[in-house]
């Protein structure tokens, strides 16, 4: 059994847990590495990541580099004598950061590798309407998400759920596959997969306004889709034109109907307690909405206090 020193880098709450899990099996974490304090809010208060919060409440060694090169950076990370680095949610390592342990830094990522390589690899799993999706260990090399494969484990996908409940699945899930890619090493059994170069991979793109706005004049099933890729976080949106209005709003759950029907694509039925919107191939019914300036709320809640109009459209 090799006497395993860990350093480990995150940033988010989806980091959060796998730390959690490593030190509730004991191994020793000689120091975390995670983003700088970024500031937020109309006081534009200091606000640190939820891996430094964690880290801090356990007393743990907390790192937070602006420039991964800095010398001095390395020299400290040099310092905490690590042999293996665990990486979940955080950047890209330049070569003399990735390449410092012995026995080398592991990554994982919430997609079935080689497919949604990216940022947002949940989100994109929904959007484009998979079945399954999973997580994946690999050895981290100089490209992003291309290392050599350790450990994937496959789940399926609800065909109702949004990527928020996704991301709280595979975080668990993530966490027990880095300690089983852990136990890997420490026995010195570790068999890796080269990720297959000509494969015709799907990209998880960085989300973005223009890859979160919603084209109606898609299909049902791709709105549906796309709806709830983006929930919680960042959120579909569409413009709402209500009269002279054109109000940018935010959809965080919706349902399909199946219908056929000869309505324009974007018109509005509505009544005292719900919204529908016509597209290819029957209606997207919008149960959650926001908009600007508002909070996000239920639609039946939302027509209490907002007039839509005869003609009211979604561009």
């Amino acid at each position: 059994m090799k006497d395993l020193r860990i350093v480990f880098m995150g940033t988010p709450d989806f980091a959060v847990q796998t730390l959690k899990t490593i030190l509730e099996h004991n191994y020793n974490v000689v120091g975390v590495i995670t983003a700088p304090d970024r500031p937020a809010g109309r006081g534009r208060k200091l606000n640190e990541s939820a891996v430094k919060t964690f880290a801090k409440e356990k007393g743990l060694h907390i790192l937070q580099p602006t420039n991964l090169k800095n010398e001095d950076f390395l020299d400290e990370l040099k310092a905490l004598n690590a042999n293996l680095q665990i990486i979940v949610a955080f950047r890209m390592l330049p070569k003399v950061v990735w390449d410092m342990p012995k026995h080398g830094t592991f990554n994982l990522h919430a997609s079935l590798l080689p497919n949604y390589r990216g940022a947002a690899p949940i989100n994109w799993a929904i959007i484009n309407g998979e079945t399954k999706t999973g997580v994946s260990t690999f050895f981290i090399d100089e490209k992003i998400d291309t290392g050599e494969m350790i450990l994937q484990k496959e789940i399926e996908i609800d065909p109702t759920e949004n990527a928020g409940s996704l991301h709280d699945k595979l975080m668990h899930i993530g966490s027990d596959l880095v300690i089983d890619t852990i136990k890997l090493i420490e026995k010195g059994n570790v068999n890796t997969t080269p990720q297959p170069e000509d494969a015709i991979s799907k990209t998880a793109y960085k989300l973005n306004r223009d890859n979160c706005k919603i084209n109606w004049e898609a299909d049902l099933d791709q709105i549906f889709n796309q709806i709830r890729g983006l929930s919680p976080y960042p959120a579909a949106w569409s413009i709402l034109k209500n009269e002279d209005e054109e109000l940018d709003v935010k959809i965080y759950k919706a349902e399909k109907e199946s219908e056929n029907h000869n309505l324009i694509t974007g018109t509005i039925i509505f009544n005292k307690s719900s919204i529908k919107v016509a597209v290819k191939g029957g209606f997207i019914s919008i149960l959650e909405i926001k908009l600007p300036g508002k909070r996000n709320m239920d639609v039946k809640s939302l027509l209490n206090g907002f007039s839509l109009s005869e003609n009211a459209k979604m561009l």
